[in-house]
């Protein structure tokens, strides 16, 4: 069974950077594609970045030019860079992989990053 933990979340000041990780159990090679959501309190889960496998990113408007998205296929691991945070940043972090069989799609537990004035 497929296991994904994110880690690296935590308590920043607004302007701070933070750095999150996603582990995936076996070889993240083996999803398509792997990615960030965040979840604020009484908001919907959002689209942050995702990566492909041949190394392609996407991002939401909202973190472009502030998030990097990055994998190392090595360590089974992909990652958030996150610099200039803001206090809206504030949110539980997911990371999903998915694959072209089933099941499709596997989300993590989610990291909580709270940024403060």
């Amino acid at each position: 069974q497929v296991q994904v933990v994110e880690s690296g979340g935590g308590l920043v000041q607004a302007g701070g950077s933070l750095r999150l990780s996603c582990a995936a159990s076996g070889s993240i090679v083996t999803f398509t594609t792997m990615g960030w959501y965040r979840q604020a309190p009484g908001k919907q889960r959002e689209f942050l970045a995702t990566i492909t496998k041949s190394g392609y990113t996407n991002y939401a408007d909202s973190v472009k030019g502030r998030f990097t998205i990055s994998r190392d296929n090595a360590k089974n691991t992909i990652y958030l860079q996150m610099n200039s945070l803001k206090p809206e940043d504030t949110a539980v972090y997911y990371c999903k992989a998915m694959r072209d069989i089933r099941p499709y799609e596997f989300w993590g537990q989610g990291t909580q990053v709270t940024v403060s004035w």
